[in-house]
């Protein structure tokens, strides 16, 4: 399916319902067409850009971003598509309806989503009866997990721990989510004095599974920094930068207007800056996931030269459709080639040594 074909056919009849209503067309579509995707990529083969990351190896270094499938769903699904690892989630430990709809709105012209979702989820014992022991699938999956939102700041270290200990033996690595915009108070979390002992209790709780903190983009000069030390003092093996952001372009949509994080296009440059900050931070220590707004081989070759040695998409795919993401690797394949004889973690970063 071409992204142009989607674009013309597909994405106009699912503008004209909900978007959380459209999400759920789309998910059965996905399902319906499985055996005919599972047929043409056993032709095709899948898209190889091989990285090693976490101590795990990746078919190629584009993942699906926690959000999309939430509930683990759909698992069958993105390798199939192309994707070299999928991340779910964000799971809380006990099931929650989350936030009142309408809570996911999207600006077709500018390729833009703000979601006030609220950690919707089916709880980490429904999920986990969904999910492949580790080592029984063909390409890794992340697992990201937040705290419910009856649960006090105070106690949230309970909550994380809970849900790691019920996930962790269906994770290739865990993800903290303290950084959503959407659950109260969740973002104050991200204070290093506090964050660091809820890394650090996570990373027990964990075992051998490589945990990763998901932060905000929306700091100020240094707080950022000050963060990310602090998770990987405390030892996260990793970053996922960035969630979504609370601020908003100086454009007339009313889409905009709404409450909520804003993800797609207009989150991309500020992604990109907060992959490199993260990159400046800690990037000598521990690989980063790039996040934000990619939606094109150059939104993704953007961010590794930022810093990240995985990238992830969701907003993109809504808009443009599976088919951007094998020439998205293809592009990156070639890049890669060119500009750094085909040594990918030579790239990462680049642009901030150069």
């Amino acid at each position: 399916m071409s992204t142009s074909w989607y674009a013309q056919n597909l994405m106009p009849l699912l503008a004209l319902t909900d978007a959380e209503r459209a999400h759920e067309l789309t998910f059965a579509l996905l399902r319906a067409a499985k055996p005919l995707l599972s047929a043409v990529v056993q032709v095709v083969g899948p898209p190889q850009l091989p990285v090693t990351a976490l101590g795990l190896q990746f078919a190629n270094p584009l993942g699906l971003a926690a959000g999309l499938d939430k509930q683990a769903e759909a698992l069958e699904m993105w390798p199939i598509l192309g994707f070299g690892f999928t991340e779910i989630g964000t799971i809380t430990p006990q099931p929650q309806v989350g936030n009142p709809r309408p809570r996911l709105f999207r600006s077709v012209p500018l390729g833009a989503i703000v979601n006030r979702m609220g950690f919707n989820s089916h709880g980490a014992e429904v999920v986990a009866t969904r999910l492949p022991v580790r080592g029984q699938r063909s390409t890794p999956i992340g697992v990201n997990v937040g705290k419910n939102k009856d649960t006090a700041n105070a106690d949230a270290i309970s909550d994380y721990v809970a849900a790691i200990v019920r996930l962790r033996n269906y994770a290739d690595y865990l993800v903290i989510n303290v950084s959503s915009p959407n659950t109260p108070e969740l973002r104050s979390l991200q204070s290093p004095e506090f964050l660091h002992g809820l890394v650090r209790q996570c990373c027990v709780a964990a075992q051998d599974v490589p945990l990763l903190v998901k932060v905000a983009p929306d700091f100020a000069a240094g707080e950022l920094e000050a963060t990310v030390i602090a998770a990987v003092d405390a030892g996260a093996a990793g970053i996922v930068a960035c969630n979504t952001t609370l601020t908003r372009p100086q454009i007339a949509d009313a889409v905009l207007q709404q409450s909520g994080g804003l993800s797609g296009t207009p989150l991309h440059q500020l992604a990109v800056q907060t992959v490199q900050r993260v990159h400046s931070a800690v990037g000598a220590r521990v690989p980063i996931i790039g996040v934000g707004g990619v939606a094109s081989a150059d939104d993704a070759w953007r961010m590794v030269l930022a810093g990240a040695t995985l990238v992830q998409l969701y907003s993109s795919l809504i808009f443009k459709g599976p088919g951007l993401i094998r020439p998205i690797i293809n592009e990156l394949k070639l890049r890669v080639a060119l500009d750094f004889g085909g040594d990918w973690h030579a790239a990462v970063g680049a642009a901030s040594t150069r």
